[in-house]
């Protein structure tokens, strides 16, 4: 005869005999721990004590995937603009290094070929491209002289998010949630939103790497549902997937006595949270609860996939007290030719990202949320002041530049509306205030309260940290 029950069902029927007949492991767990214990638990705030006082308390990084072209938006060279389609002085060449151009042979430079305009009250060149970024630019502060140690994409976004080119380390986000802990025990530490053309590095590049898997990104979705296979299964009501939860919450408890290993720990923390967020995470990506006046600030579309509704949701996860926030956008890897054709796709990015970013900054300004929330914008390295190919009006490129690029940053402790380093006449290489990426992981863990060279994690017999074995705060930010 079969078995009616649904299979979960009646695999917890098998677990609850074997648990009354003491032949299971669940047996001695059970004795010790009833399902509100789990509960009390799971359900405990994990913040922890930062190593100093902070100016931060999250993090929201638009990661513009691809790397955006900066000679273009965010930076005039009156030198660049007279070199227009002339060939490259010498010196300017010492020590780059590119991937599809020849240094032996470099093409010519190429000025901005989008108008500019001077903004706010320092007179900041942008590009009109950006009208709404524009309006806010006292806001941001520029960092013009990041550089990374690596001229591809993913290697410099893994430099860029986990200290080191090899894959296998820990993201940003899951060193600041492993050193500080979450403010909301109903939704992760570290959330990913992602929009635009799909990058190149994967989910290694929201993992925890060797740390605990509970300290990963998780990456939401704005359309559909935002977790996949977060619903209960067909026929498992609330009450039967609580005490699946139970059963194996204690069994993993027995193993973790027995063996140690974190890992196990991280898995009942996961199961827990993922309960939760069934109630959490409908909540907070409902939009439709947020006013038309934020909706027109916005651009937004509740429902919808587009940035400027990841933006939207990262402020709604600032309130509610997530600690990292990654929104990727990506599509600016503009080398010319078909989808990466600077002269007809860079606008388009722009129009997608621009209300966004402004509205984002406004909003959290207005809600007395900026001062404790460090925005980050910016790509993985820069590109070019020079032509990667044959000149031509409708199609234009710029190769990869890892010597010099901005961050733009907004709120969390930073000084507000300063221009930090200087690059040189064509903005090929620092000439003042060099930033390593390293340094600016580091300047950014500083800003949440942690110290650089404390935050670390034994793996293999070694001392792990962010920012590897290098990395100096840079002061000069810091307001």
């Amino acid at each position: 005869m079969t078995d009616p029950r649904h299979p979960l069902e009646r695999m917890l029927g098998r677990r609850r005999f074997f648990a009354r007949g003491g032949l299971g492991l669940a047996s001695i767990a059970l004795a010790h721990l009833d399902s509100r214990t789990l509960h009390a638990e799971s359900r405990a705030p994990s913040t922890k004590n930062p190593h100093f006082r902070p100016r931060a308390r999250s993090v929201i990084h638009l990661n513009m995937t691809g790397a955006p072209s900066h000679v273009d938006l965010f930076e005039r060279k009156p030198l660049l603009v007279e070199l227009d389609q002339k060939p490259i002085p010498e010196s300017f060449m010492e020590g780059q290094r590119f991937v599809f151009i020849d240094i032996k042979k470099p093409p010519n430079l190429l000025a901005p070929v989008f108008p500019q305009q001077r903004c706010g009250e320092r007179g900041v060149w942008m590009s009109k491209l950006l009208p709404r970024m524009s309006e806010i630019v006292d806001s941001l502060t520029f960092v013009r002289t990041v550089h990374t140690d690596e001229v591809n994409h993913v290697p410099a976004e893994l430099v860029f998010g986990t200290g080191s080119a090899r894959s296998g380390r820990p993201m940003i986000g899951a060193w600041v949630t492993y050193g500080l802990g979450s403010e909301n025990e109903d939704l992760p530490g570290y959330v990913v939103l992602a929009s635009g053309k799909a990058g190149r590095c994967g989910t290694i590049c929201v993992g925890s790497g060797f740390l605990p898997s509970k300290y990963q990104g998780v990456p939401l979705r704005s359309e559909g549902d935002a977790v996949l296979f977060l619903s209960d299964p067909k026929g498992v009501d609330r009450k039967l997937r609580r005490d699946w939860l139970d059963s194996v919450a204690a069994l993993n408890h027995e193993s973790f006595a027995r063996i140690g290993d974190p890992e196990i720990e991280s898995r009942i923390a996961n199961h827990e949270l993922a309960f939760r967020m069934q109630t959490s995470v409908p909540e907070l990506m409902d939009l439709t609860t947020e006013s038309a006046e934020t909706h027109a600030l916005y651009g937004t579309t509740p429902g919808k996939t587009s940035f400027s509704n990841n933006c939207l949701l990262a402020r709604r996860m600032v309130e509610r007290g997530v600690r990292f926030i990654e929104l990727k956008h990506g599509g600016w890897d503009h080398h010319g030719g078909g989808d990466q054709n600077l002269i007809t796709n860079l606008p388009e990015r722009c129009q997608q990202i621009d209300q966004g970013v402004a509205a984002l900054i406004i909003d959290l300004e207005r809600r007395g949320l900026l001062d404790q929330t460090l925005v980050v914008f910016g790509g993985e390295f820069g590109r070019t002041p020079l032509l990667q190919a044959a000149y031509d009006p409708k199609d234009l490129g710029r190769d990869h530049l890892a010597a010099a690029f901005p961050l733009l940053l907004a709120g969390g402790g930073v000084k507000r509306g300063i221009d930090f380093g200087e690059t040189d006449e064509l903005g090929m290489a620092p000439v003042k205030d060099p930033v390593h990426v390293h340094d600016f992981q580091a300047t950014l863990l500083h800003l949440l309260g942690l110290e650089h060279t404390k935050l670390t994690y034994r793996f293999q017999g070694r001392d792990y940290r962010l920012t590897d074995v290098h990395g100096e705060v840079v002061h000069g930010l810091l307001a």
